[in-house]
């Protein structure tokens, strides 16, 4: 005789006071999706990336590249991306929940997170509003992006064009030099 499985449910109240134990703790749909510390290749891509992005939106004040952010909808769900962009007119207040307005959320993938990002957080990131998603395979050597409303894992080896509606122009990120050396 079979015993139904019983997944638990848990709040973004119940994530609040979880342990700081180096790894992250996220929440889908009240699912617990845990990951322990990134490897150092993953964190050498997020620097270059962030840094590509902060030149391009920050640094003239239209967006906010955040390396620690979430998207978050009360009551049960609290994804955190690796980078994470929104437009500087958002409300920071001392909630995340309070942002609902997401340029781009990026995940560079880990042994550990690879089938969470690319199976489960991509499609809910962008049901949740974000306007695009990236997912870094430096394995692979490849970026996936996936735009709202249009198709998904679009691949890109050498160049990928992000262009934000409200940017006057394009960022053109040269993915030879995110992936130099990391393979």
């Amino acid at each position: 005789m079979a015993m139904p499985l019983t997944v638990p449910s848990y709040s973004i109240e119940d994530l609040e006071r979880f342990p700081d134990d180096g790894n992250r703790y996220e929440l889908l749909d009240g699912v617990l999706l845990v990951t322990p510390a990134p490897l150092p290749p993953h964190e050498i891509l997020i620097s270059r990336i962030h840094a590509a992005l902060m030149a391009y939106a920050q640094m003239p004040g239209h967006a906010y590249v955040l390396g620690h952010g979430a998207v978050e909808i009360v009551p049960k769900t609290h994804l955190e991306p690796d980078i994470l962009v929104v437009p500087s007119d958002q409300p920071f207040n001392r909630k995340w929940s309070a942002i609902r307005d997401w340029w781009l959320a990026v995940e560079v993938f880990s042994e550990s997170s690879v089938i969470y990002d690319r199976d489960f957080k991509r499609n809910a990131y962008l049901a949740m509003g974000v306007a695009e998603v990236w997912l870094v395979d430096w394995l692979e050597e490849v970026l996936y992006a996936s735009r709202r409303g249009e198709s998904v894992d679009v691949p890109h080896r050498e160049l990928l064009t992000w262009h934000p509606a409200r940017m006057e122009r394009p960022l053109q990120l040269e993915l030879a030099g995110v992936f130099e050396g990391l393979s």
